[in-house]
């Protein structure tokens, strides 16, 4: 496959879903075992964590650059969120699908709809960008709070509430993952992928 037709076929990705749908956890295995799909470097404001790095974690910004950079609208999406902004930037999908590999970004509801707004206004998305929204169901959500130790009541009520408002939009989204367990989750979501780029080796 050329250079040129590699770039015109990759891929944007954007895997959403409520607290305890697994996502975070199946992204990190497809980007681990599969060779030609790129994590989305997103950026913050907050302070880096221990061991974290700026350009391989997160890109840190101070908040003054931060809201330099939306006033330059240079990023497709972004929130604040408890004081702190986190966001995705225009120069970094776009590299990369210009390059031709196929981008991978774990996003909340409110992103992927930014997202979608962006593919319909930006000719550089148009066709590239695909939403995936992995649903869990109530039950399983608490399940699974319960089975990590979240034992605060509060807290889990607040997650309950907050996911009723997210899987009411699933709708919105191009394919949707009924959660079953890790494997299954994994799985269908590799089958799609793999769908999606035509090739498990796409570079």
């Amino acid at each position: 496959m050329s250079d040129a037709d590699t770039s015109s076929t990759a891929k944007l990705i954007v895997i959403a879903g409520p607290a305890g749908s697994g996502k975070t956890t199946l992204c990190e295995r497809l980007l681990a075992e599969e060779p030609g799909v790129r994590r989305v470097i997103t950026c913050t404001t907050r302070q880096p964590r221990e061991g974290e790095e700026h350009g391989r974690d997160y890109y840190f910004f101070t908040p003054e650059e931060f809201e330099r950079r939306i006033a330059a609208e240079e990023f497709y999406e972004y929130a604040k969120v408890h004081g702190r902004y986190y966001g995705t930037l225009k120069s970094e999908i776009d590299r990369h699908l210009d390059a031709g590999h196929n981008l991978l970004l774990n996003i909340d509801v409110q992103g992927a709809a930014s997202f979608r707004q962006a593919e319909r206004e930006n000719p550089a998305l148009a066709g590239r960008l695909v939403t995936v929204f992995i649903t869990i169901t109530p039950e399983q959500m608490r399940e699974r709070m319960l089975g990590r130790g979240d034992n605060d009541e509060a807290e889990i009520a607040r997650r309950l509430q907050s996911a009723q408002a997210e899987l009411s939009r699933a709708g919105e989204f191009d394919h949707i993952i009924p959660s079953a367990d890790k494997e299954s989750d994994y799985q269908r979501l590799l089958m799609l992928y793999r769908r999606l780029t035509s090739s498990p080796t796409v570079r």
